[in-house]
């Protein structure tokens, strides 16, 4: 059998050469998808390069896009490796030969391919604009925009699945979109009934964004967590934890509950008790206040609200109050400086010859005096026993 022949024999309703064409074709897609979209990638990219010219950028966008556009190109190559073949008319419609069921089926399905890779690709390009204004915004002393940017992202992101979803019924499905969106004014209520928590979370983002309790960065404590905000989004909040854990707390939570700002106090404050013997004299323990006060008021991280004072004869030992204000709202510095203090503050004892006292207990054991036998008793007589 000759070659010419065998590609003209036929199975199923087409040769070996349609077949063979397919193959190729997918053949040629699935090894080449991978190059192209690399090409298709930095002929994008220079359409946005104005925007972001650095390496860096040039990276991120490659990265976020590369993926999707491997998936819409092989897809590509699948309609043209597709239209090689006859699909086989289905035997209930065989009056029409124009629209074989099967045909119809599988060309619906790869529509619906195709809105999802479109969505795809429009989706991580808006990632990567989102990116930009982050650098953009990272530059800026204000933090609003630092939130606005990653909602504004999410809530982009939202509208293009949603109106992929109405393309997708009204071109593969046949929906008359406009006839759904007036009809779902009829069963408004009970669908903003059954998502409630969700719209009450987010109109609690718009609060946060114009009340501003908080913005990105700042130290909070709400419902009993305590953690820098990392993220608002407009369902929920992100919360970095002083454990290093991530916290998703909803935005309703974050406005119904106390919330404590911590970043926006002028000062964090220290307060401690020294705890001294009880041999220590008066005159050490004033020289003590009175130099602890001294270097508190003349530290340049300290302000004159600081008092040291001997407050109270404890149980084991004589107590003096140390209370001062350190002015940062950053932790690390926080912290160095309370040891510098602290580290100070035991030099001043150890140098007035004092002494720190810890808990302890004195136990007196009084032993009853024992009665000494009759032979070593001292037998005064009488002197006329003695003549």
């Amino acid at each position: 059998m000759l070659w010419s022949d065998l590609l003209k024999y036929e199975f199923l309703g087409n040769t070996i050469a349609n077949y063979l064409w397919f193959a190729g074709i997918l053949l040629f897609g699935f090894i080449f998808k991978t190059l192209l979209s690399r090409l298709v990638t930095g002929i994008m990219f220079k359409l946005v390069k104005r925007f972001s010219d650095d390496e860096e950028s040039q990276t991120s966008f490659r990265r976020l896009l590369i993926q999707p556009l491997e998936v819409l190109l092989f897809l590509v190559f699948l309609y043209f490796a597709v239209q090689m073949l006859d699909f086989p008319l289905d035997p209930t419609e065989a009056g029409n030969k124009n629209e074989p069921f099967i045909k119809r089926f599988a060309f619906r399905t790869y529509q619906i391919f195709v809105i999802v890779a479109v969505t795809w690709v429009i989706t991580r390009f808006a990632d990567f604009v989102g990116l930009i204004f982050s650098h953009r915004s990272a530059k800026t002393a204000s933090k609003l925009d630092d939130q606005l940017v990653p909602f504004f992202k999410d809530f982009s992101k939202v509208m293009i699945w949603i109106f992929a979803f109405l393309v997708m019924l009204g071109s593969v499905f046949g929906v008359n979109v406009a006839g759904l969106v007036a009809g779902l004014g009829v069963g408004g209520l009970a669908i903003a009934f059954a998502a409630k928590e969700s719209l009450e979370n987010l109109l609690a983002s718009f609060t946060i964004f114009l009340d501003q309790p908080f913005v990105v960065g700042d130290l909070v404590e709400v419902g009993g967590i305590t953690g820098v905000i990392e993220k608002i989004g407009f369902r929920s909040t992100r919360i970095r934890t002083l454990e290093k854990t991530f916290v998703t707390v909803p935005n309703k939570s974050m406005i119904d509950k106390p919330l404590n700002n911590l970043t926006l106090r002028t000062f964090r404050r220290v307060n401690f008790d020294i705890n001294l013997t009880y041999n220590t004299t008066s005159e050490q323990i004033r020289t003590i206040v009175t130099e602890i006060q001294e270097y508190i008021d003349n530290h340049p991280m300290t302000n004159q609200d600081g008092r040291t004072r001997f407050l109270k004869l404890g149980p084991h030992s004589k107590d003096v109050m140390v209370l001062y204000f350190i002015n940062t709202i950053d932790w690390n510095e926080y912290i160095d400086i309370k040891q510098e203090i602290t580290y100070k503050i035991v030099e001043i004892v150890e140098r007035n010859g004092a002494e720190f006292a810890f808990p302890s207990q004195t136990l007196y054991i009084e032993r009853p005096q024992e009665k000494q036998p009759a032979s070593q008793r001292l037998q005064v007589m009488p002197a006329s026993d003695m003549e």
